[in-house]
């Protein structure tokens, strides 16, 4: 097998969970802004895009030159190896970004990159005229990042946080990446109880059910480099099995997702049924004002509303306030909430023991932790 540069995609703030990721499966890793760079084989990037439950997307990076002037990327991008990964009839569009560097024209830079690597292609392979673009398809970008170009190869397709369970989702949608991440911060084990109480259409709470039960967050889905001639089936059908074998069907959960909005739970529930969670994860309709539990040692995540539009903001601290109250009653319990209000622990009533700044989309959030404190452990029987 050959090896490839590598390189998983990420929400800004979100990397380092990213490559904690890649280390736990075996890889090394570099760290820059948005992407986690890493070495890998086909085999491996059948594996990667199976199991990360944080990143965008895996990416080959063909290659990377400094450029400023559109001959050079000319010529440097007819320079890369493109026949190692497209055969002739490799259908492959061009997409490309441009920040604070000399070449801005993002059209102007996608038509050279086109033009150079048709005339790579058409080299190599021994081609007059036009290539067909009838085969598989390689979704390339150039990016340019300070008069530095970047040429990558896409091979995703559909973003990591398309799992192939959401049947409908609600206005603000989270994505299945940053629930995962949510998670992931919380330090939640499926040990321990987990309620999310404005669950929407139920993504955190079944990206935890996943995380619970080692289940890879990309096994019923399909990814665009399946069709490539150099990612062949038998490997796929080795790496699903793996991931098949690795999960926990039979880890038993205690994990609740309610919200207030009748409409949403129905989604949730769907979207539960769809993953395959029925009985495993419960949802129901509630405001977390009626919130109760004998459990202790718990984790509640959430992410409630933002209070944008008129008249809303009140109702809102209001019921964050409550939420506040409720939880005082249950100190075990650990809580964590995602929001644009910078004031929301003051709106909560107690300090926030961490903030960690997080995107939510284009939105800049804060992940507001709350942690419980420790259960007194039961003394031990003594030995007879």
């Amino acid at each position: 097998m050959t090896t490839y540069q590598l390189v998983a995609t990420a929400a800004m703030g979100l990397e380092s969970l990213v490559a904690d990721e890649l280390k736990k499966m075996g890889y090394e890793t570099h760290i820059d802004n948005g992407r986690v760079y890493f070495e890998g084989t086909e085999r491996d990037i059948a594996k990667t895009n199976l199991w990360l439950r944080v990143a965008d997307r895996v990416k080959i990076v063909v290659g990377k030159f400094p450029v400023k002037t559109f001959d050079q990327l000319f010529e440097g991008v007819k320079a890369l190896p493109w026949e190692k990964y497209m055969p002739v009839d490799a259908e492959f569009p061009v997409t490309g970004k441009s920040v604070k560097a000399t070449l801005y024209s993002v059209p102007d830079c996608q038509a050279i990159t086109k033009k150079a690597i048709v005339e790579r292609l058409k080299g190599h392979y021994r081609r007059l005229g036009f290539l067909e673009e009838t085969g598989p398809k390689f979704k390339v970008e150039v990016s340019i990042l300070k008069d530095v170009a970047t040429l990558t190869i896409d091979t995703s397709g559909n973003g990591l946080h398309k799992r192939g369970y959401r049947t409908e989702q609600g206005e603000a949608p989270l994505k299945e990446t940053m629930a995962a991440a949510l998670v992931y911060l919380s330090r939640w084990t499926p040990a321990r109880p987990f309620v999310d109480p404005f669950c929407g259409s139920g993504t955190i709470a079944l990206e935890a059910a996943m995380i619970g039960q080692n289940i890879a967050p990309g096994y019923n889905r399909e990814f665009i480099c399946e069709d490539w001639p150099m990612m062949k089936a038998e490997m796929w059908d080795e790496v699903r099995a793996e991931a098949d074998e690795a999960a926990n069907y039979d880890q038993p959960l205690n994990i609740i997702a309610s919200d207030i909005d009748q409409r949403m739970v129905a989604i949730a529930k769907n979207n539960v049924l769809e993953a395959g969670f029925e009985g495993i994860v419960e949802v129901k309709q509630m405001q977390v004002a009626d919130f109760t539990t004998y459990y202790t040692d718990g984790v509640m995540i959430g992410n409630p509303p933002y209070g944008e539009r008129i008249g809303e903001k009140e109702e809102i601290e209001k019921m964050i306030n409550t939420m506040g109250t409720v939880m005082r009653k249950y100190p075990t319990w650990s809580v964590y909430m995602l929001s644009s209000m910078e004031n929301f622990d003051k709106i909560y009533g107690k300090k926030a023991t961490k903030k960690r700044k997080l995107f939510n989309g284009a939105m800049k959030t804060d992940y507001f932790q709350f942690w419980g404190q420790r259960s007194p452990r039961k003394p031990q029987e003594p030995k007879a």
